[in-house]
């Protein structure tokens, strides 16, 4: 049953998304690095910085933040091992029919249209930047989940940026016309894309 009486603010769910993600080594540049990389032969302008601040703007979104979480949670029990058979061995060997990790962070990614969900089919198949890095990691660190959700959120923040270009197309501009830090943080109301 639904506990209306307990209530985490969004605050506490954004730091605790950034602060999971930190403790995974991967940060708003990694990510940032791969929507540039996805996005930049097609967008006039754009730089590293309009990407972070894309990135920076997905991550309030509570369907990521709460994919990332989940995700990450699941990741971190597996490299104790923690998890009960046969789900550990599933997870901590990324078991190659085992489908919630994308299935995850592919739910995030709808929020986001259909360009984020092919971009992240993309990403899924192709493991740029750090994405690849996540996915080879060897040794005790499991990432079955990390990896896609790093794809999401990059899958998002380029799909962002894929609309603000046809904005600024129909303006007769360019990502150089505007400042990063129009692609920020969101205001205090999670409410926009």
């Amino acid at each position: 049953m639904h506990n209306k009486r307990i209530r985490v603010h969004s605050d506490e769910v954004t730091k605790a998304t950034h602060d999971a993600l930190e403790r995974r080594h991967v940060t708003i540049e990694d990510i940032a690095e791969i929507v540039y990389t996805m996005q930049s032969p097609y967008n006039e302008g754009l730089t590293i910085e309009h990407c972070i601040q894309s990135v920076e703007r997905v991550l309030t979104k509570r369907e990521v933040q709460h994919a990332v979480l989940v995700g990450i949670e699941l990741d971190e029990l597996a490299e104790k091992r923690l998890l009960s058979a046969p789900l550990q061995a599933i997870i901590e060997s990324d078991e190659g029919l085992f489908g919630v990790d994308e299935t995850l962070a592919l739910g995030s990614v709808f929020t986001y249209g259909s360009i984020a969900v092919t971009t992240f089919g993309h990403l899924d198949k192709q493991k740029i930047g750090i994405i690849e890095k996540l996915d080879t990691k060897a040794g005790e660190s499991v990432n079955t989940f990390l990896d896609d959700l790093v794809g999401s959120i990059a899958a998002c923040a380029a799909s962002r940026l894929a609309h603000r270009m046809r904005d600024l197309e129909e303006e007769g501009g360019t990502f150089a016309d505007i400042p990063p830090v129009e692609l920020g943080p969101a205001p205090k109301l999670n409410t926009e894309i």
